[in-house]
Parts: C-alpha cells; sequence; structure tokens
C-alpha cells in the first residue's frame, strides 16, 4: 500500500474538520429549560397584568380578566410549588453526612 501526499493531506483534512468544535448550545439544558419556564411565568403576569390595566380602562372583556387571573394563579402556585421542592433538596442535601 502507497501513501501519496495528496491522499495523506485529503484524510487529514477530514480528520481535522471531524474532529473541530461545533456550535453548541453554551448553556445546559437544564438550564435553558428553566429559563424558558421563567420566561413563560415571566410573560403570563405581563399578560394578565395588560388583561387587568385594559379592564380597569376601558372595560375590557371581565371574562378574559377572570381567565387571565386564574392562568396567573395557577402560575404562582406552580412556581411555589417548584421552590418549595430545591428548598426540600437543599435541605436534605445539607443533612447528609459528610
Amino acid at each position: 500500500m502507497t501513501l501519496s501526499p495528496i491522499l495523506a493531506a485529503q484524510h487529514y483534512d477530514q480528520a481535522r474538520s471531524a474532529a473541530a468544535p461545533g456550535p453548541s448550545d453554551p448553556k445546559p439544558r437544564a438550564e435553558a429549560a428553566f429559563g424558558a419556564a421563567l420566561g413563560g411565568f415571566a410573560g403570563t403576569l405581563q399578560q394578565a397584568e395588560t388583561i387587568a390595566t385594559q379592564s380597569m380602562v376601558s372595560g375590557a372583556d371581565p371574562h378574559a380578566l377572570v381567565e387571565a387571573l386564574a392562568a396567573t394563579e395557577l402560575a404562582v402556585e406552580t412556581a411555589v410549588a417548584v421552590r418549595d421542592k430545591v428548598v426540600e433538596a437543599y435541605l436534605e442535601i445539607l443533612r447528609m453526612p459528610v
């Protein structure tokens, strides 16, 4: 088997491009998911605030106001439940013997 310099250079170029780092997400998946959930929570609160303001100023649809307040209540309850689980897990880690 003979190796020509051109063939060696081609294989080297292929290996180099295959091993080159590609574009990657700088955030880990868990952090990205948490950021998306937090963005959804903030969006829900902002939407409810907008609807409440419209309802007070222009007498907008009261049904939409009740729906927005119910969605906000659900979002806040979910955030509190997640916070409680995180605190519970943290306290459990603190109780572990070293």
